[in-house]
């Protein structure tokens, strides 16, 4: 196993602390680096580069030379940090410490301590490429790090969550519903991953294998139900596993629930309105068409049906009038939105809404 190893953390400067001592990679190679006592050469750097992606603290340098064109993977694994939030990578192609010349392929930042991979495509035989590992907003991290033809973990996802991406819920079921590409029919399984805001790693807590029907024809739509074990904010990932010479593991869902405490924080654009809810609109791409059933959860009669085209920057497009459901004396909306985005499957999402309490009449 690449990442199975427990090591202690390293005390001194690693030497590829500066551009001008990087460590050359080798296909398939292992190594062990830490970021502490790192520093950072700024002629050597250029953020504007990498925008808002990274801001350097503690940076190191590697390099590595395909002998063969094609795709690859840095497997990133094994991080043992001091913060939640890993450690973030940058690769680029330009002479070194001469930022003018640089153009950057990958800017990630972790956010959790996850084994991760990064995939590169088009990788160019006897081309060097930069790659400059960092802290994630300052972290000091302990890590392994490889250059392979295979990715290993999970792919990387987007962190932090923006507030417009949690679906706030009261209810500790949440149900989690995805489809399986015709691209990824050769996947065995998915696994169902989920990880509360503040702890290091994800934890898989559903393996759901790929059903297939006696053509061998695989079913392309599957639905779990998972408990939160408390308040907090959860990320969960549905993520396919590798079959034998099969494809790199890829993500097919990613959610954000808010559930108890979390769930009441107003999020920033909502406004404080008791007559109004804001259903998370924004999460979805733009221009999508969006289906939106409001039902009483009680009863399952449908309160509101419409179809609309997704404009995240509309804000009023997300509030949905409530007073007549307050007036009616409902606590709670559910709330399906399937999501036709402009590339890619379908999809569904179901929430359990609160409603505010209603304002005090006058």
């Amino acid at each position: 196993m690449l990442f199975a190893a427990s090591v202690s953390p390293a005390a001194a400067q690693v030497p590829n602390d500066n551009i001008e001592n990087r460590r050359v990679l080798r296909l398939e190679e292992t190594i062990t680096s830490s970021t502490t006592g790192c520093t950072v050469q700024r002629s050597c750097v250029d953020e504007r580069l990498t925008g808002k992606c990274i801001e350097y603290h503690n940076d190191q340098w590697f390099e590595f030379t395909p002998k063969t064109s094609g795709r690859y993977f840095v497997n990133i694994g094994g991080q043992q940090c001091r913060d939640v939030r890993g450690v973030q990578l940058v690769v680029l192609t330009g002479t070194p410490c001469q930022p003018a010349t640089y153009r950057v392929l990958s800017c990630t930042s972790l956010g959790t301590q996850d084994d991760v991979f990064v995939t590169l495509d088009s990788l160019r035989a006897g081309q060097p490429y930069l790659l400059d590992v960092d802290g994630y907003l300052k972290d000091f991290c302990q890590f392994r790090l490889q250059m392979s033809q295979t990715a290993v973990g999970m792919p990387v996802s987007y962190f932090p969550p923006s507030p417009t991406r949690l679906l706030p819920t009261d209810s500790r079921i949440v149900e989690l519903s995805w489809t399986l590409p015709d691209s990824l029919a050769g996947t065995p399984g998915c696994r169902v991953m989920r990880r509360e805001i503040h702890q290091y790693r994800s934890t898989e807590v559903h393996y759901v294998p790929v059903r297939r029907d006696t053509y061998g024809r695989p079913e392309t739509t599957y639905t779990v139900a998972d408990t939160l074990p408390g308040p907090g904010i959860y990320d969960y990932q549905v993520v396919t596993t590798r079959a034998d010479a099969g494809p790199a593991p890829a993500r097919l869902r990613q959610w954000w629930y808010a559930f108890g405490t979390a769930a009441t924080m107003p999020l920033p654009g909502t406004a404080p309105r008791r007559d109004v809810v804001t259903l998370p609109l924004r999460k979805y791409p733009n221009k999508a068409r969006l289906s939106v059933v409001i039902t009483d959860p009680g009863t399952g009669r449908v309160l509101l049906a419409q179809q609309l085209i997704n404009q995240p920057d509309n804000p009023r497009q997300s509030e949905v009038a409530v007073r007549k459901w307050q007036d009616a004396g409902l606590e709670k909306i559910a709330v399906e939105i399937t999501v036709h985005p402009p590339r890619g499957d379908f999809f569904t999402d179901r929430l359990l809404l609160k409603l505010p309490a209603p304002a005090a009449r006058p």
